[in-house]
């Protein structure tokens, strides 16, 4: 990993866990913050624009707050995340201020990077602190979002910020420093992967559970960033942030695993459909729907086999093939209830069946990424 260097990349994300950042007793690690803030600084007086996903708002603010190691009430979370919140941003802004950087807060929903509108809203409010040189501190906005509307985990959060911004590396500082053949807390003979060039079915049975109790997103989490990511042409490091300076550690060679960004990799508008954390709905095809999507032809009805969800038009469904493995996904071009009405037919039924004129494709192939995000087929 000697050649592997930071200085390469001119746009970088970084994603920091909760329990890098926070310790359950004492609270917020001012001197791992420090260290990291170091590194920023580095790498900015680089020339490179440094974005920060930084995890550990519900954390900092249950310890602030006396709330223990029980599980937490929803309203609970949300006011361990209000008060959490003040105290991150002021750490981040001190600690980035040492050396002369501004940093800027954005909270997010899920809908925020979901919805097209909002979407291109969150860019341009990051893209202008960027051309400011200050530095965006990103987190789900955890005072507001329920099970419904949040990302679930700061891995996919990172990885949509990263697509989001065409930063062209996302690092994930984790309590690992990288993607083993197994998990090595369970596996004495795991070994250690420096390199994947494409996330594939066997590179996702390698994931294990999430390795701390304050941490929400396990490998699994962390290789789903990874297609979303690569698919758009971001390369993703995993390493180990539990040490100090671990940004410059991989500068010095230290364990980390690259993953390879995608030869040909979705740009534009088909980064947002591809980048969709949770797709509305489900339509599972047939062989020759998956051969015709492969060569650039847009779905059609006849080659739906089954709907499933409660999705409206234009939202972004997933498309499956015969054996439920994800091939696409897309914006529909009918409501769920519509779809199931027309599932299997010809073209040339369909306005008999709806009472009106209507289009010929199920989802049309501008409005279509086939393997964008590394999905294997």
């Amino acid at each position: 990993m000697n050649a592997l260097s930071l200085k390469d990349y001119r746009r970088i994300t970084v994603k920091i866990g909760s329990a890098l950042l926070v310790d359950r007793n004492t609270g917020l690690k001012r001197g791992w913050l420090a260290s990291l803030a170091d590194d920023i600084g580095a790498l900015a007086a680089n020339g490179a624009e440094i974005l920060v996903v930084s995890s550990g708002a519900i954390a900092l603010g249950r310890t602030m707050l006396g709330l223990g190691r029980r599980a937490l009430k929803l309203e609970e979370s949300q006011a361990a995340a209000a008060v959490g919140q003040i105290a991150l941003a002021g750490a981040w802004a001190e600690a980035l201020g040492r050396h002369g950087l501004t940093s800027g807060q954005i909270l997010l929903t899920l809908g925020d990077t979901e919805e097209r509108r909002r979407y291109l809203n969150a860019r341009a409010t990051i893209s202008t602190l960027l051309k400011m040189k200050a530095v965006p501190v990103i987190n789900e906005n955890d005072t507001v979002a329920t099970s419904e509307i949040r990302y679930g985990d700061n891995d996919r959060l990172a990885a949509r910020v990263a697509t989001m911004m065409g930063a062209d590396l996302l690092v994930l500082l984790s309590d690992i420093d990288g993607l083993y053949t197994a998990p090595p807390a369970l596996d004495p003979d795991a070994e250690f992967i420096p390199v994947v060039e494409r996330i594939t079915p066997d590179i996702e049975a390698m994931a294990g559970a999430a390795a701390s109790e304050l941490s929400r997103g396990g490998m699994r989490t962390k290789l789903d960033a990874g297609k979303i990511a690569t698919g758009a042409g971001t390369a993703m490091i995993i390493t180990a942030g539990t040490r100090q300076s671990p940004l410059m550690a991989i500068e010095r060679g230290e364990r980390a695993t690259l993953f390879r960004p995608s030869a040909h990799p979705v740009k534009g508008y088909k980064t947002w459909i591809a980048g969709q954390l949770e797709p509305a709905g489900r339509l599972t095809v047939d062989d020759g729907a998956v051969k015709a999507l492969l060569s650039g032809k847009s779905l059609l009805p006849a080659g739906v086999r089954q709907v499933s969800g409660n999705f409206a038009r234009g939202d972004t469904v997933a498309i499956l093939a015969p054996d439920s493995r994800e091939i696409a996904r897309g914006l529909v071009a009918y409501d769920a209830a519509d779809a199931v009405r027309i599932a299997g037919l010809k073209t040339t039924e369909i306005e008999a069946v709806l009472g009106y004129e209507a289009r010929s494709a199920m989802i049309h192939r501008d409005d279509l990424v086939v393997n964008g995000n590394g999905f294997e087929i």
